[in-house]
């Protein structure tokens, strides 16, 4: 169940005509949570409270900790801002050079990654050759994702990630103060539910475009992702390398496709 990500505070506003008033402000939660498996605390996120096992859930396959529903036996809360995975018996915690997380910010993701050589190598291109999306659904997928984002709406503070089938219909979204952390968070529920790949799905966020948000799609076996702002010119590359369609400034009605354009179908049929 959802936990409250948003909180009272008294402010003072100067509002128009110069006028003073004392008044309640919503604003978007940010707090510390531990992701630990076993005894290990393998990262500290920061993050809005709120589907806490989804975003552990999440961060572990989007950063190739594991790879298959069956290697977690159980997600337990280890009180409000820790969460325990427990994984199945036989399978061992691995880390590489790459996987040495520490704190991540709600702002930025995993700054301190080693070797972007040793990401690409966590995670295939993607092969499915038969996705395509017409240009009315993937222009209908803003404002569905905006109808979605009830905190938002209260604090004007908070991003969203939505996976949405190539028919358009919005099957999860999720909120975070943190892009990559709203992502981990509907990533964890499709992994959670045995959903993986999403092969036949787009992953909308309300941000720009990383590469942490590009790979994190490509991990889940996303091959469309779109932004709402801009990409960054790493997420680019990493886009293309990976066979993936990325779009920014999806802003109906127009966009930008900066890889794969050949999964939007341009014209009528």
């Amino acid at each position: 169940m959802k936990e409250s990500g948003v909180d009272s505070q008294k402010i003072i506003r100067r509002k128009h005509d110069g006028q003073l008033e004392y008044l309640p402000d919503d604003l978007t939660v940010e707090e510390p949570m531990e992701i630990c498996v076993g005894r290990k605390v393998l990262a500290t996120t920061m993050r809005t409270p709120g589907h806490d096992e989804e975003l552990a859930a999440g961060f572990l396959i989007s950063e190739a900790v594991v790879r298959d529903r069956s290697a977690i036996a159980k997600i337990s809360r280890g009180g409000d801002n820790r969460v325990i995975v427990s994984l199945a018996g036989d399978v061992k915690l691995k880390l590489n050079s790459a996987q040495h997380f520490g704190t991540i910010s709600s702002s930025c993701g995993l700054c301190g990654k080693t070797s972007i050589n040793e990401i690409r190598q966590n995670f295939p291109a993607i092969e499915s050759g038969n996705v395509r999306i017409d240009i009315e659904t993937l222009l209908s997928l803003p404002g569905q994702l905006r109808n979605a984002q009830s905190d938002f709406a209260r604090t004007g503070g908070i991003h969203a990630a939505g996976i949405f089938h190539l028919s358009g219909e919005l099957k999860i979204v999720r909120e975070d103060i943190g892009r990559h952390n709203a992502v981990d968070k509907a990533i964890g529920r499709a992994f959670l539910d045995g959903l993986l790949p999403l092969n036949r799905h787009a992953l909308l966020v309300s941000g720009r475009a990383s590469f942490e948000i590009v790979q994190k799609a490509l991990a889940a076996g996303i091959s469309i992702v779109a932004a709402v702002s801009a990409p960054s010119t790493l997420a680019v590359d990493f886009a293309r390398e990976s066979n993936q369609t990325l779009i920014g400034f999806l802003r109906p009605p127009s966009f930008n496709v900066y890889s794969h354009i050949e999964r939007v179908i341009l014209e009528a049929l």
